[in-house]
């Protein structure tokens, strides 16, 4: 695995850095000081340095209350009898002053002799203000917590190699604030979304990621085996059929935030292994979810403080009611023929199909899956519609086997999902209940499977028996929770809101 520094201060390379940083360890070791103590005493964080530091009126002034903090050290700079230093933990810095006669010869020797940028320090003593303004805590005791081996990155070049911020997000974390005010906002959202769904009574649940056979999305899954049972397993490609099975055993509200894992390509939108929230209302519908989804956005943006954002060159509110469109209306539209024309019941007109693609100068591929081909249409001809946070009702059934179809209508189902920038960020069903058209349609699903579509939908024999005890109608939805962090904080790629994304093995 490639190093992300290769020399460090003075010129030196990284392995006579780390040499000489071992040799001091082992030295400090010998002077009977444990560079790795097993316990220190923090009572305050760095930002109680700025407050405390806000309520002296004069640069003489020092505080009443005396400060304890601990984090790492990123700045030194010796100046002789005095140093001067900066402490960063999570709240921010705050700067640090040594002085010999304050702290005595042996604490100031080992600041001046043993301590370097990157260890970790824990230091007590009073707040001043210097010249300058600047709060900073005289140190009156200093313990050495943690001697880093290895480098920090350059100061004022900082880690700008997008790889190896992926690969060293340790690195990236510590040289860059943006990054890690991504990942706080991260954790708002998803505390946001459990929130508003505790509130409402969901109930949070854990389901299987081991599985004997993936269902409740169109995705290949990763296959494993478990050796203690002698049998092939995969890793869950979605939650929805454990989530259902729940409703039918009386749990009227359920949610999960978890991890589900396909095994698709790498870009900017998809990760093989991502987070989703998927949540199911007993005795609701599409309308239902997508009144819900509109408060958990609303929600969300004010967690992250934002009310508007740019993203992917748009800049987009986030204020609710979301815009409405309905598919039917827009293909008319756009395509120039009624979608009917494209549809055959729960599935497609592959003749149908095959024509609009070619005449809508698109490539169709003889052995292409007709899903694949719906994908292409509503790329290039609808796309351009959904930029601004915008509800798309009403799908086909042949792209959508777990939906409850449209009363009258049999080759529409009550599903919308929901884009901003032209990407999904989250998908919802009026889901289907009755289970002899559960197992007609997932055979169907099996059939486009044999023909070669190898991200279909698979009849799970279990979930059809589970609704034949009952399901209740109800809406679901499934919110990609990288996605709505891509959004509100402006990222572009799916890598920067997911802190050990799938990257391939360095040479």
């Amino acid at each position: 695995m490639a190093e992300p520094a290769k020399t460090t201060e003075e010129g030196r390379g990284l392995e006579e850095l780390m040499a000489l940083k071992k040799a001091k360890v082992a030295q400090l070791r010998t002077r009977g000081v444990d560079p790795y103590p097993a316990r220190t005493i923090r009572q305050h964080d760095c930002s109680a340095v700025a407050r405390l530091g806000a309520a002296l009126a004069e640069p003489a002034a020092r505080s009443a209350q005396k400060v304890s903090l601990a984090g790492r050290l990123t700045e030194l700079r010796d100046m002789g009898k005095s140093i001067f230093g900066r402490l960063a933990d999570l709240s921010g810095g705050a700067q640090v002053y040594f002085k010999k006669d304050a702290l005595g010869e042996g604490p100031f020797s080992l600041v001046k002799k043993d301590v370097h940028v990157g260890d970790h320090l824990s230091v007590s003593g009073s707040v001043f203000k210097t010249k300058t303004g600047e709060p900073t805590v005289a140190v009156e005791s200093v313990t050495l917590l943690a001697k880093a081996l290895r480098p920090m990155p350059e100061k004022w070049h900082g880690l700008t190699d997008v790889e190896t911020r992926y690969r060293h997000r340790h690195l990236d974390l510590m040289m860059n604030p943006e990054s890690r005010g991504v990942f706080l906002k991260r954790a708002k959202i998803v505390s946001s979304i459990r929130r508003v769904l505790d509130a409402r009574g969901y109930v949070e649940v854990e389901t299987p990621v081991l599985l004997g056979q993936a269902g409740g999305a169109s995705a290949r899954p990763f296959h494993t085996r478990h050796n203690a049972l002698d049998q092939d397993m995969v890793l869950r490609i979605a939650t929805e059929l454990s989530l259902k099975k729940l409703i039918v055993g009386g749990l009227d509200r359920v949610y999960e935030i978890g991890r589900v894992f396909r095994n698709e390509g790498l870009d900017t939108r998809h990760n093989p292994e991502f987070t989703m929230l998927e949540a199911y209302e007993a005795y609701s519908d599409y309308e239902g979810m997508a009144a819900l989804f509109e408060i958990l956005l609303s929600e969300c943006a004010e967690a992250c403080g934002v009310g508007e954002v740019e993203w992917r060159g748009v800049k987009i509110a986030l204020q609710p009611p979301l815009r409405r469109l309905y598919l039917p209306e827009i293909w008319k539209d756009r395509c120039g023929e009624p979608i009917d024309n494209i549809l055959e019941g729960k599935g497609f007109n592959r003749a149908g199909l095959v024509g609009l693609v070619e005449r809508l100068g698109l490539h169709a591929g003889e052995k292409t899956p007709s899903a694949k081909l719906f994908d292409r249409i509503l790329e290039a001809r609808i796309s351009d519609l959904l930029q601004q946070p915008t509800f798309l009702f009403d799908h086909p059934a042949a792209v959508t086997p777990l939906a409850k179809l449209k009363p009258g209508n049999e080759t529409l189902v009550e599903r919308f999902e929901c884009f901003a920038a032209g990407v999904e960020l989250s998908n919802a069903y009026s889901e289907l209940n009755d289970p002899q058209d559960q197992r007609d349609r997932l055979a169907e699903q099996m059939k486009q499977k044999e023909a070669g579509d190898q991200e279909t939908d698979l009849l799970d024999e279990d979930f059809v028996q589970t609704m034949e005890a009952g399901m209740p109608p109800m809406g679901g939805i499934g919110v990609g929770i990288e996605r709505i962090t891509m959004l509100l904080t402006g990222k572009d790629s799916i890598r920067d809101v997911i802190l050990f994304p799938t990257l391939k093995h360095d040479a």
